[in-house]
């Protein structure tokens, strides 16, 4: 079952998410948490050692790097981002591997209450006898996205090695806090120099994705009126409370993460904190359709109105700001990136699936300044908790797919 990248591919996934590169929505920098320089560092390092030319880190902590090169052809970049979803914990993250997946329940020896099996994702059915990277069960694992950094560095180290595989310039990016939607530096397209680009940042094997959820993010600010409580009878003007009474108002049926599936958007609280005199809460907003994400918009604000009526001598704000937009609007209009991957699978005996992304990539942002980008799979799955996993298998099939596909490429 062993395949001939597999050795490399395992060990370069294990070694990077072994490294603590979590990005942070509260901070300013960029990137947004100093841990990421850790792997950043390290891929100069790298692509250096592997013969990679114009090699650097951007002042927006991006690393772009080159694959000279060896025929005519279109350039084109590949991407993945370094840093790791604050979702869940990423510190001590201890990698491990199941030889030869048996079909049956794997357990965490950090959880032992834990269990992972294809009841909880069938996907992980199909993969029987592969080798599956799991976490040990605290923290998450972080193949998204080290997986596609470890699929980008194997197929670069493997095309730089052997010169006879004709191929036009390949652009390199590995970016910072795409977890929390700052992976794409306004600089990255004009810096990149790709006609076209892909990351590397999907599922399941052979499926490619040219269309994303658009994406806002919205905070609501609550100030109370903070009194002793001893004291407070008409004076207390309890601003958890009143976000507490949002979150209630708010539908909860065929609207939130959990109730909505397929191309159905949705409204997501993800964190309220506060005290009673003021708090504030985040959401997103996530919807396939510009309307329907309007329309979601137009509904908190609605909510936050009505329940500041209620109380007037609260304040409440509602700010909304744009995030990223389906890819779709744009890669629908010149298909050739998608038709370019989907051809490199049926070359490998690979059936492409395209599927909605209910999520976003760096993609979706590059793609909205100019430089189509569609996603690539690498295997990921569970993501963003402590059942996350991948077979080292579908990292060598799409490994084998970026190859074939800069190789056809070549040949116009």
């Amino acid at each position: 079952m062993r395949t001939h990248f597999d050795a490399e591919l395992e060990e370069r996934l294990i070694r990077y998410c072994s490294i603590d590169s979590q990005s942070d929505e509260d901070s300013t920098s960029q990137p947004s948490t100093a841990r990421q320089f850790d792997m950043l560092n390290l891929l100069v390092e790298e692509l250096r050692g592997i013969g990679a030319q114009d090699v650097h880190l951007t002042d927006y902590g991006t690393v772009l790097a080159t694959v000279p090169a060896t025929a005519e052809g279109p350039t084109i970049g590949f991407l993945a981002h370094v840093d790791t979803a604050p979702a869940f914990n990423a510190t001590g993250v201890k990698p491990r591997v199941i030889r030869g997946y048996n079909g049956g329940p794997i357990r965490f020896p950090d959880a032992p209450e834990l269990e992972l099996s294809p009841e909880v994702s069938p996907y992980l059915g199909t993969r029987l006898g592969h080798d599956i990277v799991t976490a040990s069960g605290t923290t998450l694992l972080g193949a998204d996205d080290k997986s596609g950094v470890a699929v980008i560095m194997t197929a670069a180290r493997h095309l730089i090695a052997n010169p006879q595989i004709a191929h036009g310039p390949i652009r390199i990016a590995f970016t910072p806090d795409e977890e929390i939607g700052r992976g794409v530096d306004p600089r990255l397209a004009g810096d990149l120099k790709a006609d076209f680009a892909y990351t590397l940042d999907g599922g399941a094997a052979g499926e490619i994705e040219y269309e994303s959820f658009s994406a806002d993010g919205a905070v609501v600010k609550i100030e109370g009126i903070s009194v002793h409580p001893g004291t407070a009878r008409d004076k207390l003007v309890n601003a958890l409370h009143l976000g507490a009474k949002i979150i209630a108002t708010l539908p909860q049926a065929r609207m939130t993460p959990e109730t909505t599936e397929g191309r159905e958007g949705f409204l997501m609280i993800y964190e309220m904190r506060g005290t009673a005199a003021e708090c504030e809460l985040r959401f997103i907003l996530r919807d396939f359709e510009l309307d329907g994400l309007a329309a979601k918009g137009a509904l908190l604000r609605q909510v936050c109105e009505a329940v500041a009526a209620t109380e007037p001598r609260a304040r409440i704000t509602c700010e909304i700001r744009p995030q990223y937009r389906n890819m779709r609007y744009w890669l629908e209009k010149d298909m050739a990136p998608v038709e370019l991957a989907q051809g490199a699978c049926r070359d490998l005996g690979i059936e492409p699936v395209s599927v909605p992304i209910r999520g976003g990539t760096d993609g979706s942002r590059l793609t909205e300044m100019g430089v189509p980008c569609p996603n690539l799979f690498t295997g990921m799955q569970e993501l963003h908790g402590p059942r996350e996993w991948i077979s080292v298998q579908d990292m060598a099939l799409s490994t084998r797919v970026v190859l074939r596909l800069v190789e056809r490429a070549a040949q116009g």
